[in-house]
């Protein structure tokens, strides 16, 4: 079981947050995930993503931000995978992001020259994940944190269609308890 820690509480009411996301999966199995560090929550790991501009649609946003920080254009979302909202701070402003997290497949590869958004964006850095690596009790925590178990539903559930699931809020915890 992951955790995410709180570093700061924020003050304040919570700014609504649009986002959308793509996990890449490995013709392996792996999933390409980043790491980057909160002032919130600290330390975690995350699909490819972020804010939604004006006028965007999460799938849109989903493909811009996929090709942003991995460099990859030859990518596209596929399904819907899940939508949930969790609460961080984005450059200072304390939010609450609702997400939607897309499914793709795609090679086993290096990002491109991406270096510069990663900086802009606090992305620390990037790996393949096997399914028992992403599973393992130890790992830093993920976002979605029960990412393990989604991609566990669908190797069970083989190539058929997906049905997304709507993992409503989640709060922040810290051993079991809500920060």
């Amino acid at each position: 079981m992951r955790w995410i820690t709180r570093r700061q509480k924020p003050g304040g009411e919570r700014r609504p947050r649009r986002a959308a996301r793509t996990v890449v999966l490995s013709p392996e199995g792996e999933v390409f995930l980043l790491r980057s560090d909160n002032s919130e929550i600290g330390v975690h790991w995350t699909p490819p993503g972020g804010g939604l501009e004006p006028g965007e649609s999460p799938i849109e946003g989903a493909l811009r931000e996929l090709h942003e920080e991995t460099g990859w254009t030859d990518l596209r979302p596929g399904p819907l995978l899940c939508t949930w909202e969790h609460d961080f701070t984005w450059h200072g402003t304390p939010v609450r992001q609702h997400e939607h997290i897309y499914l793709t497949h795609g090679p086993r590869r290096e990002p491109g020259d991406v270096a510069a958004v990663h900086r802009a964006d606090g992305i620390l850095g990037w790996r393949w994940w096997t399914p028992a690596e992403l599973a393992a009790p130890d790992a830093d925590p993920l976002w979605p944190p029960n990412l393990p178990a989604l991609l566990a539903d669908l190797r069970i559930a083989g190539s058929g269609s997906i049905d997304p699931v709507h993992l409503g809020y989640i709060p922040n915890t810290s051993g079991g308890e809500v920060i």
